[in-house]
């Protein structure tokens, strides 16, 4: 197992009233690392309702889960976890007239043996540091990128569509939840989960200089944040943050 160092946080921002982003860094007793974002959605209380669900959720039953062994046993974790998360948001919204509407995306990665375990619904994103570059590992669920993938609009246009921030999928949309899940190999490169108020509020550039900076992780969380609201703080922050230590 590649080891390394770990850590979340979040913050509101500059224009919004309240938080509703929650974020997770997590350990299990055999090394096991969980990273989580999510970002509310709903309106005041309903959003930040919402997201504390999933991290409850999330906390509870990663302290709670058997040992791993095998790939399958993470997948079919990941697959119970998110249904419960699902069930129970969509039901508190749709019994209760008070968070009616209300829902959060989820992104998580797992760190078990040599591979990541990634799992996203909405637009919370994963990314992965390249040598010159970060790269985006998970797919936006969102209405301009369904146009996008198949061919109704340009890249140029996405970036400009009144659309951009609609979203096709979330925790608590539906009864039945859908997600995109992927394994990749961990290659000793810095994996970063956000918001989108990270990202709106980021260029890859500026994200690609934080992370590869050669300051302490908590630092570098602290400077994503700081650029981000430097350059509008348009919405809620949340960063988790993970990387491999340097002589493992």
């Amino acid at each position: 197992m590649i080891k390394g160092r770990f850590g979340c946080k979040t913050d509101i921002g500059l224009v919004r009233a309240s938080n509703e982003d929650k974020a997770l860094s997590l350990i299990d007793a055999d090394g096991n690392v969980l990273l989580v974002v999510c970002d509310g959605m709903g309106g005041y209380m309903k959003g930040d309702f919402a997201s504390k669900i999933a991290q409850d959720i999330l906390i509870s039953g990663f302290n709670s889960k058997k040992k791993w062994l095998f790939p399958f046993q993470v997948s079919n974790w990941v697959s119970k976890i998110i249904k419960s998360i699902n069930y129970s948001v969509y039901t508190e919204a749709t019994d209760s007239d008070n968070f009616k509407g209300m829902g959060t995306t989820l992104v998580m990665a797992i760190f078990f043996k040599d591979n990541i375990y990634i799992a996203n619904i909405g637009d919370s994103r994963c990314y992965m540091l390249q040598e010159d570059k970060v790269e985006q590992l998970t797919r936006d669920q969102t209405y301009v990128e369904y146009l996008l993938s198949h061919n109704k609009i340009s890249a140029d246009e996405k970036l400009t569509s009144k659309d951009r921030h609609a979203l096709m999928n979330f925790i608590g949309k539906n009864k039945v939840v859908d997600y995109e899940y992927k394994v990749v190999k961990n290659e000793r490169k810095t994996i970063l989960l956000c918001s989108d108020g990270l990202y709106n509020n980021a260029s890859d550039k500026q994200i690609f200089s934080a992370l590869n900076s050669d300051e302490r992780l908590d630092q570098k969380i602290s400077t994503l944040i700081g650029i981000a609201k430097a350059n509008g703080g348009t919405d809620n922050i949340a960063v988790s943050l993970w990387e491999p230590y340097k002589n493992d």
